[in-house]
């Protein structure tokens, strides 16, 4: 079934914004419990820089309005949000316990989505100094197709 394209308001859950691996385009199959547990808002972007660390992305936030980080928002469902988030926490190297160890963290920021509206939504921030490579388009996938890597 295809996730719907909204931007309605998220009655009593949060919004996830995904910016690299977990995009419905890129086909990762941790993506699959996005389609099959949240709700696929639409387009947003995250006030960021973008840098490829070899085998995926990482998102730090920037205070130049002029970076932007493209990604994907998704509404989590009230019920069942802790349970997806706890899975995307193993998946990202997000730690509860030991947040300074964690390569990525999670974290709540302001996002826009593609109808102009700011949310606040959870992400996965890159949670090191050592960055990789600048991705100035702020954006994996066109990245990715830019490198002749399928997506």
């Amino acid at each position: 079934m295809e996730a719907e394209h909204t931007t309605q308001p998220n009655r009593g859950g949060e919004y996830l914004f995904v910016y690299g691996t977990l995009r419905k385009d890129v086909g990762n199959a941790m993506s699959q419990v996005l389609v099959r547990h949240t709700r696929f808002v639409g387009d947003a972007t995250f006030q960021g820089k973008l840098f490829d660390l070899g085998n995926y992305p990482g998102a730090i936030p920037s205070d130049n309005a002029q970076d932007l980080v493209h990604g994907e928002a998704y509404a989590l469902e009230p019920l069942i949000q802790n349970q997806v988030l706890a899975r995307l926490d193993e998946y990202e190297g997000c730690s509860v316990r030991s947040e300074t160890l964690s390569e990525f963290r999670r974290e709540h920021v302001m996002i826009t989505l593609d109808n102009g509206r700011s949310v606040f939504s959870w992400i996965y921030l890159y949670n090191s100094t050592k960055t990789g490579t600048p991705i100035p388009s702020g954006d994996y996938s066109r990245y990715l197709k830019a490198k002749g890597i399928d997506v």
